[in-house]
């Protein structure tokens, strides 16, 4: 009887955070049709997006996390999630992919945002990908500090020691329970890295992975009241598109859970080579077109997709 109990209980607190989470959600309009667009494909595409937007941070957050005093508004993190009949895909798109940006030339896919905000960014990998994104999310840098530690932090372990003035990234090797500034500045860091940003987004998808196993934790789940600060704190975090609601975002985010747990893959778009110098845009990262064309048709059709094995 007292099983019964317990589970009646876990059901109603369930239900009240689904219907209170489903009123927090913040939308904004990330999608729109235009001509040319990509048809639906089989499966649903998410993009997910980190933007290292400044405003909302103060002078002293902006010191304490390594983010610089100008207001940019680029995109840090672009991601897309594909789930269909197979597991779960997870392609990460480096920010210094170059990429035709609509009326704007060929430029790095993160500029895209700051060109022309969600929607933008949003056509820009569609028309890169061939992929129709049915939905869109987005966290800022203030946050995902938050998220991270309204978890009281996430393990990370790295191979070999990490710094990087300009992130504040400072880390021995070794595993580690990181707060949110810190990670922040593991994932932020790609100076000293020699992969550069193919490195960086290796341990953004690692941070993800990590996230997810967290939130899914018992601590978190059975405690009502630590699940729904976590709650609280990552939709206060996050905005996704109009037509996303709470059923979908949590099928958004038992995926990325599904990812983490190995039940799903995670890779890189397959570039030509890092740092090739553009006049006036710097050092960019080309895409491999054949692989990248194979990647993008398998996840159109619903496929399992080719990986180069880093996940």
């Amino acid at each position: 009887m007292s099983l019964l109990v317990l589970a009646v209980v876990v059901v109603a607190i369930g239900a009240w955070l689904y219907v209170s989470a489903g009123r927090q959600l913040r939308h904004k309009d990330a999608l729109a049709d235009y001509p040319g667009r990509p048809p639906a494909g089989r499966g649903t595409n998410w993009l997910l997006v980190g933007s290292d937007s400044r405003g909302a941070l103060t002078p002293q957050q902006r010191r304490d996390l390594h983010v610089g005093n100008n207001e940019v508004r680029n995109t840090d993190t672009i991601m897309v999630l594909h789930y269909g009949d197979h597991g779960p895909s997870l392609v990460s798109l480096p920010r210094d992919s170059y990429v035709p940006i609509p009326g704007h030339g060929s430029r790095k896919i993160n500029e895209a945002y700051a060109d022309g905000g969600p929607q933008l960014l949003t056509r820009t990998v569609e028309q890169a990908t061939g992929l129709r994104m049915e939905h869109y999310a987005e966290v800022n840098f203030l946050g995902f500090v938050q998220v991270v530690d309204a978890l009281d932090g996430v393990r990370l372990c790295l191979d070999k020691p990490l710094r990087d003035e300009k992130s504040g990234a400072d880390f021995a090797a070794g595993c580690r329970r990181m707060n949110g500034a810190q990670a922040l500045a593991y994932v932020r860091a790609r100076y000293t890295d020699p992969d550069g940003d193919l490195g960086r987004v290796k341990r953004q998808r690692q941070l993800l992975g990590a996230v997810a196993d967290e939130m899914a934790s018992p601590d978190v789940l059975l405690d009502p009241s630590r699940l729904q600060r976590v709650l609280h704190t990552s939709l206060a975090a996050l905005t996704v598109d109009r037509g996303a609601d709470m059923a979908r975002v949590l099928d958004m985010g038992w995926s990325m859970k599904q990812i983490a747990g190995g039940g799903g893959t995670a890779t890189t778009v397959p570039v030509v080579r890092p740092g090739v110098m553009v006049s006036g845009v710097g050092s960019v990262l080309q895409w491999n077109e054949t692989g990248a064309r194979r990647l993008f048709q398998a996840l159109r059709a619903d496929d399992r997709i080719p990986t180069s094995g880093d996940k």
